[in-house]
């Protein structure tokens, strides 16, 4: 199966409130997160999270597409052209 690598840039409005809900997700994708960095913004009461993955186009789209339906959450998912085959 065809895979690719990219970047997933998560911004969380009230991360005391939202932030369970995203690390449930990641945990569930935790097959294709090759590496993830958070930062928190607690002055502006946001955090914000970037994972490098290695996926195929379904598996990043229902992770950015689960992460985006997260009320409070805006995902932004960029994949390189490159594709990487098993």
């Amino acid at each position: 199966m065809e895979k690719r690598i990219g970047v997933v840039g998560i911004v969380i409005e009230n991360p005391e409130e939202n932030a369970n809900k995203v690390q449930n997700i990641l945990s569930q994708y935790s097959n294709i997160i090759y590496g993830r960095m958070g930062i928190p913004f607690k002055d502006k009461g946001l955090g914000v999270i970037s994972l490098i993955v290695e996926g195929t186009n379904d598996e990043i789209g229902a992770l950015s597409g689960k992460l985006g339906r997260i009320n409070g959450v805006t995902v932004k998912a960029t994949l390189t052209s490159k594709k990487i085959e098993d």
